[in-house]
């Protein structure tokens, strides 16, 4: 079998059914840095946001920005997405840093750019609410995350939650799309 290099272009598809239906799908060794840049931007953006809404937000008081579609408004969150789980936050620590570790073993295994970027939206937002569990008040584990960010009066949440929310949209894509993380002749797999 021959080798290909990482970053040339997988060969196409043969026959006539694949030529319509498969597009050749880039490889590249460099996914896993797309990756962890991604979720490097996903930490610093999150981070500065809650800064910000801490420094400048009263808590709990709602200015409209979009109606009653999109406001601001600065809660701590002990709990899950919707406060889920509020009474088990270090529950909630412990299956976090289960996924971050999870996340950057599948993050440094990926080839795929889209992939990676899917790996570095959802490890980011894992990365970010992992140091609010463990370095925000009230303690160490039980720490809670600030939300800012209301939508109508459904749920509030910050931009860590947006980036899980579009990384885990792209997963489910590129799953129902059958784009594999790495080449299926990789050696690594």
């Amino acid at each position: 079998m021959s080798e290909q290099p990482a970053t040339d272009e997988a060969p196409p598809a043969t026959g006539p059914a694949s030529a319509a239906t498969h597009r050749p799908q880039r490889w590249t060794r460099r996914a896993p840095w797309l990756a962890g840049g991604t979720a490097l931007v996903v930490v610093v953006t999150d981070q500065l946001t809650k800064l910000w809404a801490e420094r400048t937000l009263t808590l709990g008081e709602r200015t409209p920005v979009l109606g009653d579609a999109l406001g601001i408004q600065l809660i701590y969150n002990s709990g899950a997405a919707l406060s889920i789980g509020s009474e088990s936050t270090w529950i909630l620590t412990i299956v976090t840093a289960i996924g971050v570790v999870a996340g950057l073993w599948y993050s440094w295994r990926v080839r795929s750019r889209a992939w990676a970027l899917a790996l570095g939206l959802i490890l980011g937002g894992a990365i970010t609410h992992l140091g609010d569990r463990l370095l925000r008040k009230p303690s160490f584990g039980h720490g809670h995350v600030v939300d800012f960010i209301a939508y109508f009066d459904w749920f509030i949440g910050n931009v860590a939650d947006i980036a899980i929310v579009v990384g885990a949209g792209m997963f489910l894509l590129l799953t129902a799309r059958g784009t594999t993380m790495r080449p299926e002749d990789d050696p690594g797999r």
